[in-house]
């Protein structure tokens, strides 16, 4: 008998993404979600987006989750698999739907923006130790999660404290904060979500939401209260981002009590909607943390990243061609000062300069 050859296994992804994603209901147009006739079926999901952003931007990803047995999760995983994201550990629950949800055009800023959840009961708060094995996470170089996953359900909780637990071999794991308000119906968000950042290896937060959870204003004060981490984040909208490093080797441009740090603004940007930047930020850094680059040249890309998702009007944006967006984080300084993207930019040489 001739002898069989096996099957090679797959390569590991460079990348996991764990967390709930739902079916979006995008306005036809305008208004309020009382007046709104009619929407456009899309997908949203933090992690998620990050997952296909990742995948889209040429590295391996795969997106851990669990669905309904339902339209509705047959659409959600045949989307995200189609940018080209690793979807065969997306479990399938046979009793618990698929989430959804509502919004309007409105800016999420502004008083006018409503968003109409259906997620409670959904497939994802069912998420545990028990029902995502450690294995399907377990040969990632980075393990990205946020926020928004510990506040679905105790269980979620749960899988959330067993994969941001010490142990031998762990991927990085990223956080990003995440802070939803609506979803913290018990006062627990500042305790939570300031231990699973202490737990993680690299951190994302707002400095919006250091204020709202924690009292917090300015760098020294987030970098000393999350005293865990590695690599901190604060998003300053558009102001840009800072970097805190505690690895003295990463670089060395500014140095104070909390470590080496960085502050990067981002281009000027014509902003179509801002649903999806932060995800997209998230992702344009980790792309260039998987890549090795310099702490600053990760800002720039998490600045580019998320300009390509402020210039179309959904959740998800094609990234620029990995070539475009190095030689545009690449630019000296007073170039980049100058640099003013809007739609259509991330295809070559399509951005322009102000005077």
């Amino acid at each position: 008998m001739p002898a069989t050859l096996a099957t090679p296994a797959p390569p590991s992804p460079d990348l996991v993404c764990l967390g709930e994603s739902m079916v979006t209901f995008l306005p036809s147009r305008p208004g309020r979600l009382a007046d709104v006739p009619s929407f456009a079926r899309a997908i949203g999901g933090a992690e998620s987006n990050v997952a296909c952003a990742l995948a889209a931007a040429g590295h391996r990803t795969r997106w851990v989750s669990r669905v309904g047995r339902d339209g509705f999760g047959d659409h959600l995983v045949e989307a995200v698999g189609a940018y080209g994201v690793d979807v065969t550990a997306v479990g399938r629950d046979p009793h618990r739907p698929t989430g959804v949800y509502f919004r309007t055009d409105e800016d999420r800023a502004t008083t006018a923006h409503e968003v109409a959840y259906y997620r409670a009961g959904s497939a994802a708060s069912a998420m545990s130790p028990a029902t995502v094995p450690y294995a399907s996470v377990a040969d990632a170089r980075i393990l990205h999660l946020t926020g928004i996953t510990a506040a679905l359900s105790e269980d979620c909780l749960a899988l959330m404290r067993d994969l941001t637990a010490p142990r031998p071999g762990r991927p990085l794991v990223s956080f990003d904060v995440n802070h939803r308000p609506g979803l913290w119906r018990d006062g627990t968000a500042s305790d939570v979500l300031l231990e699973l950042a202490r737990r993680a290896d690299l951190v994302f937060v707002g400095a919006d939401e250091a204020e709202a959870l924690w009292g917090l204003k300015g760098m020294g004060a987030v970098t000393a209260l999350i005293d865990g981490p590695a690599t901190v984040v604060l998003k300053l909208g558009k102001g840009g981002a800072y970097v805190v490093d505690r690895r003295p080797e990463s670089f060395a441009d500014i140095e104070d009590a909390d470590g080496v740090g960085h502050l990067e603004r981002p281009p000027r940007v014509d902003v179509v909607s801002t649903v999806g930047a932060g995800d997209a930020f998230a992702a344009g850094f980790l792309s260039a943390t998987l890549r090795g680059l310099p702490m600053p040249t990760r800002l720039r890309h998490g600045h580019l990243m998320a300009a390509a998702a402020l210039t179309v009007p959904g959740d998800l944006a094609r990234p620029p061609r990995r070539a475009h967006a190095d030689r545009l984080a690449a630019l000296d300084t007073a170039a980049w000062g100058t640099l003013h993207l809007g739609p259509g930019w991330t295809g070559d040489d399509q951005e322009v300069r102000t005077p």
